[in-house]
């Protein structure tokens, strides 16, 4: 029997290990759609989780792709500092808004233009993570938002909310009118029960004088 050689174990080593170690991928989560108002800022929120720390090593890089076509565009970069474009559309119009202690990688756009339409990704690599998804939102810049079902919500929240002020109003004046009448009723009832007692001691005062003078 021969033994091993020391080059098989090491390879063989190596290869356990692989297997036992969890493969390494970023996961990019992002709202996949959205839609702003022209002349606007947006946020364009991408998060990530990983399985290596956070360290300096980490990249973001955000591009654009329009929605009519053509070739992508640089948008953004981040190692250790942000990196804004120094020319084309974006000059001047993107700011870092992230958060890597709560694995936030997201930026803003400014000044919304309709040309603005179309997709941009979003790519995290934190070696030894390097691989995974690219996250993506399909940005909509529209002249006014559409209604939406949260919209929907909102108003018949609103109209709800409404409508039982305008109960409780009702209520209580209906209350206080009632009082009132209640009182002046009461108020007529003393008026006539002195008026009364009034007139039977004037036709006392009668009936002893027309005795006294009998």
């Amino acid at each position: 029997m021969y033994g091993k050689s020391p080059t098989r174990a090491v390879l063989l080593l190596g290869i356990q290990l692989t297997a036992l170690w969890p493969t390494a991928a970023v996961e990019i989560y992002t709202s996949r759609v959205l839609e702003a108002v022209n002349g606007t800022d947006v946020r364009l929120k991408c998060t990530f989780s990983s399985f290596a720390p956070v360290g300096d090593a980490l990249t973001v890089t955000w591009n654009f792709r329009p929605r009519n076509g053509g070739p992508e565009q640089f948008v953004f970069y981040y190692h250790v500092d942000p990196f804004r474009p120094m020319r084309g559309r974006f000059k001047d119009r993107v700011v870092w808004d992230g958060n890597l202690q709560r694995y936030d990688v997201s930026i803003i756009l400014w000044k919304l233009q309709f040309d603005d339409n179309g997709t941009y990704t979003c790519q995290v690599k934190n070696p030894p993570d390097v691989d995974g998804l690219i996250g993506e939102i399909q940005l909509s810049v529209v002249q006014t938002v559409r209604f939406s079902e949260i919209y929907f919500l909102t108003l018949a929240i609103g109209s709800a909310c409404t409508l039982m002020v305008i109960i409780v109003i009702v209520v209580v004046l209906f209350q206080h009118f009632r009082k009132k009448r209640w009182a002046e009723r009461a108020h007529k009832v003393v008026e006539l029960k002195s008026k009364e007692e009034e007139r039977l001691n004037q036709e006392k005062k009668v009936a002893i004088y027309l005795e006294d003078t009998g």
